[in-house]
């Protein structure tokens, strides 16, 4: 990471910190720069409003102060490598960051301060104006309003949702059982308006040139909707099962369907306005590799999408460290474990991504949503085979990803590789995952569910906030452990791993009373090895 942004990432937090707590209190502290004035001029308000909200799903919302290092700070350098997809090949830091648990507030703060200066002011806005003006709008406001803030909850715990922007109310956060319950019913009222507005205007396209997830269409999005419902369902299984089963058929079960099939699937279209903030973090920086787990998991099954995901290592490696030597890695898939504090630069030579700036930045696939539904079928939640929709998630990942070899690949009974560090052989470790990506009708259950939960971890990439919540969740799949451990007063156990972000920390001193009421609906100390609500540590009761 360019070391001006840090500085610049250090003056943004002390002018918006302010707004980022302060507008809970006074929503005219929306830092966004537009005006209901300047909207009203080009007569575009609610779908330039949309537009912003969009953008600050996959943080890429540029308000005069750049777009590519808020991203960097508000998923890559946390979800992202957390969830064991990804690594910075630089020693940030001195080598001491959030990878190996010594956690940095100004990047962990990210996630809470950007969607609250920028994103939820734009999102109560639509909230007082769009139900009369435009319906449809309005529902679709509240499908991007669960979207954003469901991330941020898997990161942080409680947040303000229900109250945010209610005067005489400004410090009353919800618990996280609380807002799902919320998002639940704000997918109850955006599925019945624009169920209810389709019906009447089958043809209505209004939404279209606004659209930046999807194609326009009202039914595409009630589909959206049915499939984001069913992921949230899947979320509490273990939590609130009955509530789980009934959202998630519920959802599986409307009229307008959910995602099933590639053309259907959620990304940030990366063609025009918006521009991948990985692809620039990856090509212009350097500064993404491939994750050891992804090396141990995705080499050791042979899986044709690593070379869809990433790239081999382009040369050699030359140490110069006593006398220097050659390391042969041209051609080969390395990645960077976990909390090793490194603090050469020798990992930069490992593989990179494959993103570039113009690759759409995806949110939801219909992989995703065929292991939400293996998964509920093998819960007993629904009539549906568990391997069918298994093996319906494979095929459509692969088809994603335009890799060959899917039946050969379902029928294997390959298991992931140990991992081995040619720079620094003490980082070596044995392969912790267990399963082969041959479905085992014989499995028991919780066998049968990692093997789901590896699958459905592969076919996200690169999302790494949904990859991480579902790891956290399930335990799936086996990721590495930190080699170091420097958690110091956050209290994260290494076999455990980081559970999630601590509020931001200058929270507590400029807005104890704002703290103070978030903390004390958390469930336990602010610390990263506290358990979210859903995150029970068990899959089945």
């Amino acid at each position: 990471m360019k070391r001006w942004h840090t500085y610049l990432f250090a003056g943004c937090c002390a002018l918006c910190l302010g707004a980022c707590t302060g507008n809970f209190r006074d929503i005219n502290d929306d830092q966004s720069g537009t005006t209901d004035k300047e909207l009203e001029a080009d007569n575009n308000g609610l779908g330039y409003r949309l537009k912003i909200v969009q953008q600050g799903v996959y943080f890429n919302y540029d308000y005069g102060k750049g777009k590519n290092w808020p991203f960097q700070m508000t998923q890559n350098l946390s979800a992202d490598m957390f969830s064991g997809y990804m690594h910075d090949p630089k020693p940030l830091q001195g080598g001491s960051h959030n990878s190996d648990y010594n956690l940095q507030d100004g990047w962990n703060s990210s996630m809470w301060q950007f969607t609250y200066s920028y994103i939820m002011p734009e999102i109560y806005r639509l909230e007082q104006t769009a139900e009369e003006l435009m319906p449809p709008f309005y529902a679709i406001t509240k499908i991007l309003k669960v979207l954003v803030m469901h991330r941020v909850t898997d990161f942080y715990g409680p947040v303000i949702y229900s109250r945010f922007g209610s005067s005489g109310a400004e410090y009353v956060p919800d618990s996280q059982e609380e807002v799902y319950g919320h998002f639940f019913a704000d997918l109850d009222e955006a599925v019945r308006i624009l169920s209810e507005y389709v019906a009447q205007h089958p043809a209505a396209n209004e939404f279209a040139r606004f659209d930046l997830l999807l194609d326009g269409s009202y039914v595409s999005w009630l589909r959206f909707a049915n499939s984001l419902r069913m992921r949230l369902a899947v979320r509490i299984a273990s939590v609130a099962p009955e509530r789980a089963a009934e959202e998630f058929r519920t959802g599986l079960e409307d009229a307008y369907g959910v995602i099933e099939s590639n053309p259907g699937n959620v990304a940030v279209d990366a063609s025009g306005v918006f521009l991948n903030p990985l692809g620039a973090i990856n090509r212009s920086w350097n500064e993404a590799v491939m994750n050891a787990a992804m090396e141990s998991i995705l080499g050791g099954f042979e899986d044709p999408r690593m070379e869809k995901f990433f790239e081999p290592c382009r040369a050699d490696l030359v140490v110069t460290e006593e006398g220097g030597k050659t390391i042969e890695i041209a051609g080969e898939f390395h990645g960077i474990r976990q909390g090793t504090a490194f603090s050469h630069n020798y990992y930069a030579a490992f593989s990179r991504l494959t993103i570039e700036q113009t690759t759409d930045a995806v949110l939801m696939t219909a992989a995703e949503v065929w292991f939400l539904r293996a998964e509920a079928a093998l819960r007993g939640w629904t009539g549906e085979s568990p391997e069918n929709c298994y093996r319906r998630g494979v095929s459509l990942s692969f088809t994603q990803w335009q890799a060959a070899g899917l039946e050969r690949y379902l029928e294997s009974d390959a298991t992931a590789a140990d991992y081995h560090d040619p720079v620094d052989p003490q980082n070596d470790i044995a392969a912790r995952c267990r399963v082969t990506p041959r479905w085992d009708e014989s499995a028991d259950d919780e066998l049968k569910l990692e093997r789901i939960i590896t699958q459905k971890w592969i076919a996200m990439y690169p999302e790494g906030c949904e990859a991480w919540a579902e790891q956290r969740r399930t335990g799936y799949p086996r990721l590495f452990p930190v080699r170091f451990n420097h958690s110091k007063g956050q209290s994260i156990d290494t076999e455990t791993m980081i559970r999630r972000l601590p509020f931001p920390a200058t929270m507590a001193t400029s807005d104890p009373e704002q703290y103070n009421a978030l903390t004390g609906v958390l469930g336990g100390a602010d610390h990263s090895g506290t358990r979210l609500w859903w995150d029970t540590g068990t899959n089945f009761r």
